[in-house]
């Protein structure tokens, strides 16, 4: 597929800013930087070698290298943005055309590509996933039409904790000539998985991940994509001159670091993940748990609106997603004690 036929025109001709570090300079250490009207002074702060009183590299070249070799992919094809909601407008904004093209969503999934859309005034053609939560083709292609010119999906899903079959997706990015977003935040959680990275000719899948979840670094937003080198180019091109800062970058390079802690915290959080559900398994008065490949359980009741507000009112916060799947809540995987507390006021309440 020819990633530029995709491209909004006037993002093909744009002439993006030019920042004071965007040329390939000697250190920082060694260079002087008489260019971007920074205080050459220092700055107020300890800034533990990283030099605060300078702008950060706009291109993310040291994480990037750190990010790769993790991945073990070329760091071409990685964009490292703020959060995955950052990645998320700029690819509406590469790729659809304000007030005409639309994006397909296919739900119930995570509501920030919806509100994305609205913002870049982009239509949203909503698609219901099948009974099981899979891609149903049949449905896509009665929906379908030119002005769709990308997908949204999220696998694991959110709230519905599934994975999205993976030969699935790659046939839904053959199928159609459209770009194929798909939101991978969970990723880590899910013990079957099959990698999407290398898949094959779909130059069209863009794949979101974070460091929100399973590093347990939601605080400092940082997330990435990983995507054909032609369309990372392109992030690039429209990126906020300096979107990630110097604290940030350093945090998830000491994070990378650390990959074993990652996946003890990893595997806590799976061991509570299976206490939860053979709890809830226990209470008469819950109908349904649905299999997890997240760091959450979906589980239906009889009345969940009312038995969110009570569990609220003891300072227990689930989130109320029965507008999305019928008498249905969604439970993050807490610590042991937080799993416990919650599962002796959802007995009592039940």
């Amino acid at each position: 597929m020819n990633i530029e036929n995709l491209v909004r025109e006037n993002i093909k001709k744009l002439q993006p800013y030019s920042s004071a570090r965007e040329s390939h300079l000697p250190s920082e250490e060694s260079a002087v930087l008489l260019d971007a009207n920074e205080n050459a002074f220092g700055s107020v702060i300890d800034d533990d070698g990283l030099m605060l009183n300078r702008y950060p590299d706009p291109n993310h070249r040291a994480l990037k290298e750190k990010l790769s070799g993790y991945l073990g992919i070329s760091p071409q094809r990685l964009f490292i943005g703020v959060g995955s909601d950052e990645i998320i407008d700029l690819v509406i904004r590469i790729f659809c055309n304000p007030g005409s093209d639309k994006a397909m969503i296919l739900e119930p999934t995570y509501g920030m590509y919806e509100v994305a859309c609205n913002i870049n005034d982009v239509n949203v053609v909503k698609v219901p996933l099948s009974k099981e939560f899979q891609i149903d083709f049949e449905a896509v292609k009665k929906s379908f039409d030119n002005k769709i010119k990308m997908i949204f999906l999220c696998s694991p899903n959110n709230p519905t904790s599934n994975l999205i079959d993976a030969t699935s997706i790659i046939k839904l990015a053959k199928e159609f000539s459209v770009i194929v977003v798909v939101d991978q935040a969970y990723y880590d959680f899910a013990e079957e998985k099959t990698d999407l990275t290398e898949a094959g000719e779909t130059t069209n899948i863009i794949l979101l991940r974070t460091f929100s979840k399973a590093w347990g670094l939601a605080g400092i937003r940082c997330g990435y994509c990983i995507a054909d080198k032609e369309i990372i180019k392109y992030f690039y091109k429209i990126k906020l001159p300096y979107n990630l800062n110097k604290l940030t970058s350093s945090k998830i390079i000491e994070a990378l670091n650390k990959t074993e802690k990652k996946e003890k915290l990893k595997s806590k959080i799976i061991l509570q993940r299976k206490f939860l559900s053979d709890e809830l398994n226990k209470i008469n008065g819950v109908k349904k748990i649905y299999p997890s490949d997240a760091n959450f359980l979906l589980f239906e009741v009889e009345n969940p609106k009312e038995v969110y507000t009570n569990l609220a009112k003891k300072g227990i916060i689930v989130r109320d997603r029965s507008s999305q799947v019928k008498g249905c809540l969604r439970v993050t995987v807490g610590t042991e004690e937080e799993n416990q507390k919650f599962i002796n006021e959802l007995k009592k309440l039940l």
